[in-house]
């Protein structure tokens, strides 16, 4: 195989990547979305909703993550050159709604409705936010509308921000369990060194891991001041977050009409293999890392459920031991004192206690409000047998 055959066959990956994934989060970027103008590209924003509306039809789940809070803000507060962090705060407050409805417009002929939802990085390091972002995220791709993140500048600090947004995207990409995080770049990828400075680098079409040699290669961070906080040392360390809780990561050019679409049919960019699989990357975290905080006992045909891929219903517990919150890892063993597995419990320890043994239909009576009926949910369980 020639050299270009094999650059064809790599690119074919990123692109057979992309038709696979079956949720998505894509991340762009401000200087993507606002140019160097500091305004909305809405015609590229409006191929851009034709791309998701596309993938929608095809079954593929979409998450967004958006920059350009600060930049819309900044224009309409006459800030110029760095700003400090409350200048960006201010920034960012007068640029949410505007970029909100920027992003309603682009699917209001598509009939999508957007739904906005603003991090912080303590939000995903937080167990119980965790399981609160995720369900909230559920419940949207549910309903069909299209989740828009973007990190809660106006409220966030030096100590708690992720930073930049492609440590957001990619962070997001583990909260909602995501194939593929594409970020969007106004670069076809990664390249031996910088291409703007270095006529011979050489594009990389896929990075099985990211190595000290990888991230050398990614240089450091943008130097314009006026839009965008990243570069591609900043989408390197994404792709590094998501690959180790199971999600591909591509970089690809976003500058240009249909930049998913592009992808797809194969256009230059490069793919960061995920270092695990989903379920090993779960696994570990919820098996490995977490300590305990309780116990409940389950009868037997609440073993044969879970053995049998369900969630744990209230209604096959028959003690429940610990002063566990919301969002701690259980024990959970069946009435001989075996464990069977470990899950994070979707009930703090009082609450489990008041529905143990009942049926879901009597749940909001015995709590008096209503929630989803699962003591752990099946993707926050790991089995013995696993």
């Amino acid at each position: 195989m020639s050299s270009d055959e094999h650059q064809n066959a790599a690119l074919g990956v990123a692109a057979d990547a992309a038709r696979a994934a079956k949720r998505l989060v894509v991340k762009v970027g401000s200087a993507i979305l606002c140019g160097e103008a500091g305004a909305v590209r809405e015609a590229w924003l409006a191929s851009l909703a034709e791309d998701i509306v596309s993938l929608r039809k095809s079954g593929c789940e979409i998450v967004v993550v958006t920059s350009g809070a600060i930049a819309l803000g900044r224009r309409k507060l006459g800030l110029r050159g760095a700003l400090r962090l409350d200048e960006k705060q201010a920034a960012s407050a007068a640029g949410q709604a505007a970029l909100a409805q920027a992003w309603q417009a682009a699917f209001a002929p598509h009939d999508i409705p957007i739904a906005q939802i603003l991090l912080t990085l303590d939000d995903t390091e937080s167990r119980r936010r965790y399981l609160n972002a995720r369900a909230t995220f559920r419940t949207l791709l549910d309903l069909g509308a299209l989740p828009l993140v973007n990190e809660n500048d106006t409220i966030a600090t030096s100590e708690i921000r992720y930073g930049d947004n492609d440590r957001l995207a990619a962070h997001a990409a583990q909260l909602v369990e995501s194939d593929l995080l594409i970020i969007l770049s106004d670069i076809d990828g990664l390249y031996t060194a910088d291409p703007r400075q270095n006529p011979s680098a050489e594009h990389i079409a896929v990075v099985d891991a990211v190595t000290a040699e990888i991230e050398k290669m990614a240089g450091g961070v943008n130097k314009d001041a006026g839009v965008g906080s990243g570069g591609m040392a900043s989408k390197v360390a994404a792709a590094k977050i998501a690959g180790g809780a199971g999600c591909d990561t591509i970089i690809a050019p976003g500058l240009g009409d249909h930049p998913l679409k592009a992808v797809l049919d194969g256009e230059a960019a490069t793919l960061f293999r995920a270092s695990v699989t989903h379920d090993g990357a779960r696994r570990q975290w919820i098996a490995g890392r977490l300590k305990p905080a309780g116990r409940v006992v389950i009868d037997g045909g609440a073993v044969k459920a879970l053995q049998s891929g369900a969630s744990l219903l209230p209604a096959g517990v028959r003690e429940v031991a610990g002063a566990f919150s919301r969002g701690d890892a259980i024990e959970i063993v069946d009435v001989n004192r075996q464990v069977i597995g470990q899950g994070l419990s979707a009930y703090d320890a009082g609450d489990a206690r008041k529905v143990a043994g009942a049926k879901s239909d009597r749940i909001e009576a015995l709590l008096g409000y209503k929630r989803r009926p699962a003591l752990v949910e099946k993707d926050d369980l790991i089995l013995r047998s696993e």
